[in-house]
């Protein structure tokens, strides 16, 4: 009796005891019994306590570390379930960002100064994130401007999933010439000579631009571990805390995954980082994903060291076949896919649902879901799914009844911001109704089907959430478009639910993570505006002053900087992130 007592009251002692306090807040936890505090308190990488100041301070001992919030918001940090972090951290460094920038005269000065520091060997990149309708010009650059701002610096600027420019460098470098033959599905404009201008067209699909800039030098070893954590520090710093990697394009597995992986045996992961692996080859998907569920045991896939959080491959997807890739490029019409789409995406499903893989399917348009949605059904009858993690990637323009089918498959769906970057292309070629639920966000909701929120970011849209936050919000494209019908926008709350704890509910781990509840994972953001109050343009503007990753603090400026690691200085010296940042605003 005696022995048990002071059992219980030291467990007692060590759960009142808080390594971190954060207390004057407005907290948002987005728990539905105790949804607002003023404080949290953290135990090793778990929220241990909320409340009021006076009852949560109680837990203070002599090493708590105690952090004012000053008044401000705090919230749980934000999770992508759509973003190209692994990719994305190989080449920040080497990327010219127009993310945010407000004009084209802008941009064109920081391609020129980017050009004059660029050395020999070496390219000057935009690739995505921006488009004409953020410029006050409301134009795109011509090539006479890209050149003369370039000079004799090789470039290569992405726009969008459309098209890309090459200046005359550029095409003297990769030696495109009069002969060059377009490659399938694409276009290298010629002028009446014959002679290619530098304007890459994806008729419609994007090979031609991703093989492209495929073939652009890359960073070192080294110049690659500081890219990438330059990169992860930038979402910190946007309180994103969690992505889901949707693999991509030239992201082939294991050997595009040293980088990440050397980091989270390292310690030095500052995001949660489940990963999805993408078919690389058509014609061989079968083939990759038979060798990859034999080299990982999902199952036990999931586990994680206790210095740094979870890194583990998820699933298979976004691309399972090439077959199945509808490219949106709303620049041009819809793809038909091919016919041979669904025998070659059945043996694909039938192995991963054998092997117990969660998938994704990227599906842009309803035809292309459809067809998914048949082959899946097919799949389920022969080896159901009994509850395994499935999503749509996108669905802009699903119809009812493929959201029905959805949900009595037990699938989700995520979503990402890019009618924001899209949304002119899309009226100008399907009409201002059709975009008004592109996609159908709220009916998705009103069935229960699980969605999350994402970017899908860096190439196509910008990876900052708040600028997915503000669409989701509004409706409107970063150009001021009102795209989204109003009647269809989500409410503030609404729309952070989706991107905290609606990631986690598509792969069903929304029980222990994306709110600031006892128990769950300590992921915690300390805002820099109050989201649920400011007008509605400036909600694109909020970063995080403090940014707490399962339990560490991985960023922080101002009066909380001396709680978080120091920055790095970006290598290359030449980087562009040394010069203007992460996004522009």
């Amino acid at each position: 009796m005696f022995i048990t007592y002071w059992l219980l009251m030291g467990t007692l002692s060590a759960q009142s005891s808080a390594d971190l306090i954060i207390y004057n807040g407005k907290v948002t936890t987005l728990d539905e019994n105790n949804p607002q505090a003023e404080a949290v308190a953290v135990a090793g990488n778990k929220i241990m306590a909320l409340g009021s100041n006076k009852e949560i301070l109680r837990m203070k001992k002599a090493k708590t570390r105690l952090v004012d919030a000053k008044g401000r918001t705090v919230i749980p940090g934000l999770f992508d379930s759509h973003l190209h972090v692994i990719r994305g951290g190989r080449f920040y460094n080497a990327e010219l960002r127009w993310d945010g920038v407000k004009s084209l005269k802008v941009a064109l000065r920081m391609l020129q100064e980017q050009a004059q520091r660029t050395p020999p060997g070496q390219w000057v990149r935009v690739v995505g994130g921006w488009n004409e309708y953020q410029f006050d010009e409301k134009r795109l650059p011509t090539l006479e401007e890209i050149n003369a701002a370039t000079g004799e610096v090789p470039a290569f600027i992405l726009y969008l999933y459309g098209k890309a420019w090459l200046n005359k460098a550029g095409l003297q470098k990769l030696a495109i010439n009069c002969e060059t033959p377009n490659p399938v599905a694409g276009l290298i404009e010629k002028d009446n000579d014959g002679n290619p201008t530098g304007l890459l067209v994806a008729e419609p699909n994007a090979f031609i631009l991703y093989s492209t800039l495929a073939r652009l030098p890359e960073l070192t070893t080294e110049e690659k571990f500081n890219s990438t954590l330059q990169y992860m520090r930038e979402l910190n710093r946007l309180g994103v805390t969690a992505v889901m990697d949707a693999g991509g394009g030239f992201q082939n597995f294991p050997d595009d995954y040293t980088i990440t992986d050397s980091l989270y045996k390292a310690g030095k992961l500052t995001l949660r980082l489940p990963y999805f692996l993408f078919a690389q080859k058509k014609g061989t998907e079968w083939q990759d994903f038979t060798r990859w569920t034999g080299m990982v045991d999902i199952s036990h896939s999931h586990s994680h060291s206790a210095n740094t959080p979870e890194y583990h491959v998820a699933g298979g997807g976004e691309n399972l076949v090439a077959d199945a890739a509808d490219f949106e490029n709303f620049l041009l019409p819809r793809p038909e896919l091919p016919a041979s789409m669904e025998s070659n995406l059945k043996p694909v499903l039938q192995l991963l649902v054998q092997h117990r893989w969660p998938f994704r399917l990227h599906a842009t348009y309803n035809e292309s879901i459809t067809r998914g949605l048949n082959v899946i059904e097919e799949v389920n009858k022969d080896t159901p799914l009994n509850g395994l993690v499935w999503f749509i990637d996108h669905a802009e323009t699903i119809s009812e009844e493929n959201l029905q089918r959805i949900k009595a498959l037990g699938g989700g769906i995520a979503i990402q911001h890019r009618m924001a970057y899209q949304g002119e292309s899309f009226i100008r070629r399907y009409g201002k109704r059709a975009a008004q639920t592109a996609p159908p966000v709220k009916r998705m909701l009103e069935l229960g089907i699980p969605v999350g929120l994402g970017t899908d970011g860096t190439r196509v849209a910008s990876y900052n959430a708040w600028i997915a936050l503000h669409w989701a919000v509004t409706g409107k494209t970063i150009g001021g478009t009102q795209v989204t019908a109003k009647e269809n926008t989500l409410d503030r709350l609404t729309a952070l639910r989706l991107l905290t704890t609606g990631g986690y509910s598509l792969i069903k781990e929304d029980n222990n993570k994306g709110k600031l509840k006892k128990g769950y994972h300590a992921d915690v953001v300390i805002l820099s505006k109050d989201y649920f109050s400011i007008a509605e343009e400036q909600i694109p503007t909020i970063t995080s002053k403090l940014t707490i990753v399962d339990g560490k603090v991985v960023y922080g400026e101002e009066e909380y900087a001396n709680l978080a690691p120091s920055q790095l200085k970006a290598i290359p010296s030449w980087s562009p992130v040394n010069y203007y940042g992460g996004y522009q605003y």
